[in-house]
């Protein structure tokens, strides 16, 4: 009777330490789904992806788990190089807690720094099931895309975060991904315009337009002026009153008695801007001193002829490619 109560009590024993035993395995099972749902399958995990999309310039795994509404505009920069330029200015990313909203869904703020100012995303994510019976999973609330409007002066291509841009008649539309810092510039060996930044955090502010203001570059201008001193110079060599073809002029009713010399004072100061969609130059003045000897017809009388004035003209500009022609205009 003393062993069987005795084996009793063991067994009792035995079956509250495996009932302890499963109790703690259950807690710790109920404690680990727990930490696993929260850090991996939490609304913050899709947040988290999309933004190691960005960085990687994957914009179909970005675009995947956005699932934006998609606008009418070009979608150069969506994916590669594009992409991940504008994710590069983005450091210390922040992703706070998820915020309870209506229906279930919830809204978690990403924050990070662009460039060294502080900015914020606000993401709305929506219940999206369960995975494994006991992990909840989370997906973006679908938004539009932002779109950036880039304009050009004079040219049909530009550069949007280092990736060659068609831009018809000088403009076009760009569908971007947020957030993001996307620059535009131009520059070929002739012209260029200075690059232009914008930030875009939410598809809800809407993106300033970024205008480009190409301008004509050193070798176009030091093509310009050394091909008018050329032309000017040459105007100089001729020994005449009225050289042929130039704006130099001087006029005397008494007779030329020694050579006429010219000598260029100063050449014109170029200034080339845009105009009805070509590149023109505005009105060119150059200031040149002509000196001879003449003689009175009435009195022999032989006197030295030495003056200097300013002479205008204009000039077209042809630049085909890489080559620039300069064609001076003289109206008598």
């Amino acid at each position: 009777m003393v062993d069987t109560v005795k084996n009793g009590t063991g067994l009792i024993r035995i079956a509250a330490g495996w009932l302890l035993g499963l109790m703690l395995a259950v807690t710790a099972a109920v404690i680990t789904i727990s930490v696993v749902n929260a850090n991996y399958f939490g609304p913050q995990q899709p947040v988290r992806d999309y933004f190691q999309a960005l960085h990687d310039g994957d914009g179909a795994k970005a675009l995947g788990l956005l699932k934006p509404t998609t606008p009418t505009a070009n979608p150069a920069v969506l994916d590669g190089r594009g992409l991940s330029s504008a994710a590069a200015h983005l450091s210390d990313l922040r992703v706070g807690d998820p915020q309870p909203e209506d229906g279930g869904n919830v809204k978690v703020t990403a924050s990070y720094n662009v460039d060294g100012a502080q900015k914020s995303t606000n993401f709305q994510l929506e219940p999206a099931g369960k995975q494994w019976l006991f992990f909840s999973t989370w997906s973006f609330i679908p938004a539009p895309l932002p779109t950036l409007d880039v304009s050009v002066v004079n040219e049909t291509t530009a550069s949007l975060n280092g990736v060659t841009v068609r831009m018809p008649a000088g403009r076009n539309r760009f569908a971007v991904l947020y957030p993001g810092q996307y620059e535009a510039a131009f520059a070929n060996d002739l012209f260029q315009a200075p690059a232009v930044s914008t930030t875009v955090t939410s598809p809800a502010v809407r993106v300033p337009a970024v205008d480009l203001a190409t301008a004509p570059s050193a070798k176009l201008m030091n093509a310009v002026n050394d091909q008018l001193q050329q032309y000017l110079d040459g105007c100089a060599k001729q020994q005449v009153l009225l050289p042929a073809d130039c704006p130099l002029s001087n006029h005397s009713d008494n007779r030329i008695v020694s050579p006429v010399l010219w000598n260029i004072v100063s050449y014109p100061k170029v200034n080339i801007s845009a105009y009805g969609g070509a590149w023109v130059i505005a009105p060119l003045t150059v200031k040149a001193q002509v000196s001879y000897q003449e003689q009175q017809l009435y009195t022999g009388e032989v006197s030295q002829v030495k003056q200097a004035e300013d002479f205008g003209f204009t000039a077209k500009l042809d630049t085909t490619g890489s080559k620039v022609t300069v064609t001076p205009v003289v109206d008598y």
